[in-house]
């Protein structure tokens, strides 16, 4: 895939907002670019935070079982990743987030401790712990794409666009033409005021997965103002 350099200001004059905008828009364009030049297709991870599907019905039961192998095995770090997911599943985040933590006392270097506490953060709007915490789990798998989507999410709720884009187009250079990297790259570019551009990213993703909810939801959010 092609390499995509974001436009970087002066190191001695400071960018102004309009040329920032522009270089952010440009970085989109050019990896839409890459997308229309691909192979592949695109396909979705199917949800937002990129979780595996579970049977909702299965939840409680699966909330009970990890709940009695913390107990039994309270240094087990996978067990408590795994239990605080079903907290999570549960919309249950304080204590979701209070397993991640003890996870990673027991393992200071479990990626998935830091990237789950770190989406789960993301979801209650703790956006600079957030990125910490993801920040942590790239480092430590930097080739695992799903770190820099998450990572470029944190930096769009933080407004900055430009850090956001670099870490999509990682994220893209690690799993082409993902549909849910293409919807964050939509959301950047709606953040930034680009309405038409917004809406023809929603709709390419669409186009290829007729049943994105978000992304629906984006484009029906638009369409009315």
């Amino acid at each position: 895939m092609t390499e995509i350099n974001l436009a970087q200001g002066s190191s001695s004059v400071p960018p102004t907002k309009k040329n920032n905008t522009f270089s952010i828009k440009k970085s989109i364009m050019l990896i839409l670019l890459t997308l229309i030049l691909s192979v592949g297709g695109w396909y979705a991870v199917g949800t937002y935070y990129v979780w595996a599907d579970v049977d909702i019905q299965r939840v409680n039961e699966q909330l009970e079982f990890y709940k009695q192998k913390v107990m039994s095995e309270p240094n087990n770090a996978k067990a408590r990743v795994d239990l605080g997911y079903t907290y999570f599943l549960k919309e249950k985040n304080p204590e979701a987030i209070r397993e991640f933590k003890q996870a990673l006392l027991i393992d200071p270097k479990f990626f998935d401790a830091y990237y789950n506490l770190g989406v789960v953060q993301l979801s209650e709007k703790q956006y600079n712990e957030a990125l910490e915490n993801i920040t942590k789990a790239v480092e430590l798998s930097p080739r695992d794409y799903k770190g820099h989507l998450q990572k470029g999410i944190a930096y769009r709720n933080l407004g900055m666009f430009e850090e956001a884009m670099k870490s999509l187009n990682q994220a893209n250079k690690l799993n082409p033409t993902n549909a849910d990297i293409i919807y964050q790259i939509g959301r950047v570019a709606e953040d930034q005021g680009d309405k038409d551009m917004a809406i023809g990213i929603y709709k390419e993703v669409l186009g290829f997965d007729p049943l994105f909810k978000d992304a629906i939801e984006s484009l029906q959010r638009l369409e009315k103002k």
